[in-house]
């Protein structure tokens, strides 16, 4: 078995054991790999081992490697997430080649991406980044800002809203940690109120160093990297 094929087995038992601590199912909490930075070839090797969702920070980067692993004939198919920070002039790469997006945090971004996703492809799959704990990454609308945001991007043609995305920062313990990742699970309960979006059903929320804390506050996808494929250079 590949290192990456191990350490991708021990993740999924780290979130099983997390969801099941929390009295969750573990088939609850999706595994998003990171693969920003790793080379083709470790996607490969995470996706023949079973991992079928992959998270890219940067977009070119990411297509180059989406259409390295499609062209690949013995792997299924692989659904991408755009887990970056997305500028206007990459709209169109986002809506053209990836399945979800994550780091919605402004209406113009949704708009473009709703008018530059191709007719022939589904609709894209997408969450509302949220800033929750006001944190230094300054990425992310406000909670306030949150359920307005929220109703417009439901009215997109080619969008399909799912739920939010978070990456709060680091706290001082565990129980900081949590009350942080609560506060985003309640801007998720939030917008689950209003009309038309009953039907949410992501939170995008945890990553290596807090994914049990994330899970234990309702997290339904984490996002995990070095954890699966190693230290970055």
């Amino acid at each position: 078995m590949t290192t990456i094929a191990t350490q991708l087995r021990a993740v999924t038992a780290q979130i099983a054991s997390a969801a099941t601590q929390a009295g969750r199912s573990p088939e609850s909490v999706l595994l998003l790999a990171v693969s920003k930075t790793f080379p083709a070839s470790a996607v490969r090797e995470a996706a023949l081992a079973g991992q079928r969702h992959f998270g890219e920070n940067y977009i070119q980067e990411g297509v180059e490697k989406i259409a390295a692993l499609s062209a690949m004939a013995d792997l299924p198919c692989l659904t991408w997430h755009c887990i970056g920070p997305i500028q206007s002039n990459k709209t169109r790469l986002v809506a053209e080649h990836f399945d979800w997006v994550h780091t919605i945090d402004r209406l113009k971004i949704a708009q473009r991406l709703s008018e530059q996703r191709p007719a022939h492809l589904p609709a894209l799959q997408v969450c509302i980044q949220v800033n929750a704990d006001g944190g230094d990454t300054k990425s992310g609308c406000t909670p306030a800002e949150a359920p307005a945001l929220a109703q417009a991007i439901a009215q997109l043609p080619r969008l399909q809203l799912r739920g939010v995305m978070s990456i709060p920062d680091p706290q001082p313990d565990a129980a900081a940690m949590l009350a942080v990742h609560q506060q985003v699970v309640a801007v998720f309960h939030q917008l689950q109120q209003l009309p038309g979006l009953a039907a949410l059903d992501t939170i995008s929320l945890g990553m290596t160093a807090d994914l049990a804390s994330a899970i234990a506050a309702g997290s339904t996808m984490v996002r995990v990297g070095s954890g699966i494929f190693g230290a970055r250079s």
